[in-house]
């Protein structure tokens, strides 16, 4: 005898449960969209490339330099492993030289550092050198450009004098002409092998060794000593020429001088001869007076002596009078 169970509505339990496991369980509808949006958004990313400001970025094709991408924004390229993308640093930045031993064009020597201001040249083949050429590493890049202006150095400093590069003549001083000498050395060459772009070359540090220092200070000396020599010789000379100059125009004033007395004095006479003309014929005796006094006022003085007769002229009008003087 074979016992069965019944549900409520007369179907036996057991066929109930066969038609459950018979029927097949669908996959969810929302399940599968949200896996493949996940996917086309993981392709998505992989196929994109942000370029930023500043940067450049090299898309490479198994290892090799395919095309490089130098606007920023977004950009294209097949998921890895086929392709990768390389950022390179577009910025500007500096190296120094260290300090560098040079001799100069008349046999001294100097100390000289100088600094490079550079970036790797924002264009397509100077940005694949410079991935070849030091693996887009900057530091390698500082190394390579540290011992290029060394080598150059040596030779910019063997075309100046030390007198054009330290003097007491700020005219003297050729500086520029010295950076720009070394920025024209080396910029051909960094800019071909390496793919950097030299913005600025400049001397950031220049001393003398002892030696050296010991020659400088001498011909500064020396030079010091022949302006002033120089100027003492020109001093000298302006002196005399201000000396002579004056002593001309001293005499040119005294001839003027003396001319003009000249001719007041010629001009006095001449009045005091009308004025004496005009006194004689107006009053004789009164004339003759005054000519008696003047006559004793030019002989007579502080100092003079004189003895005379009381009745000789000029002193006789001092006893007889004019009336007397006149009348004899």
């Amino acid at each position: 005898m074979t016992d069965s169970t019944t549900d409520p509505s007369g179907v036996p339990a057991s066929g109930v449960a066969d038609d459950i496991a018979a029927t097949p369980t669908p996959l969810p509808r929302r399940r599968l969209m949200v896996a493949s949006l996940l996917l086309a958004f993981a392709a998505a990313t992989a196929s994109l490339v942000q370029v930023r400001s500043g940067e450049a970025t090299v898309i490479t094709r198994f290892g090799n330099p395919a095309r490089v991408l130098l606007q920023p924004g977004l950009a294209w390229r097949i998921p890895a492993p086929f392709e990768s993308a390389v950022p390179v640093d577009l910025r500007l930045r500096t190296t120094s030289s260290g300090l560098q031993d040079a001799g100069t064009r008349d046999g001294l020597r100097i100390i000289v550092q100088a600094y490079v201001a550079w970036k790797v040249a924002s264009d397509a083949d100077a940005i694949q050198r410079f991935m070849r050429a030091v693996q887009n590493q900057p530091d390698e890049a500082a190394r390579q450009i540290r011992s290029f202006v060394g080598s150059a150095l040596e030779t910019t400093a063997s075309g100046f004098d030390l007198s054009q590069l330290v003097n007491t003549d700020a005219t003297q001083v050729q500086i520029d002409r010295f950076e720009s000498r070394l920025a024209a050395s080396i910029e051909p060459t960094l800019l071909k092998t390496y793919g950097l772009q030299v913005v600025q070359v400049g001397i950031e540090r220049l001393t003398l060794p002892s030696v050296t220092l010991a020659a400088t200070v001498d011909r500064m000396r020396a030079e010091r000593d022949t302006i002033a020599t120089e100027r003492t010789a020109v001093g000298k000379r302006q002196a005399a020429e201000i000396r002579s100059a004056a002593e001309r125009d001293a005499r040119v004033i005294q001839a003027d001088a003396q001319i003009k007395a000249a001719d007041i004095e010629a001009q006095s006479r001449v009045e005091a001869a009308a004025i004496y003309g005009r006194a004689y014929a107006g009053s004789p005796e009164l004339y003759k007076l005054l000519r008696s006094l003047d006559t004793l006022g030019t002989l007579v003085t502080p100092g003079t002596r004189l003895v005379l007769r009381t009745d000789a002229a000029p002193f006789r009008v001092l006893i007889d009078g004019p009336a007397a003087a006149a009348g004899k």
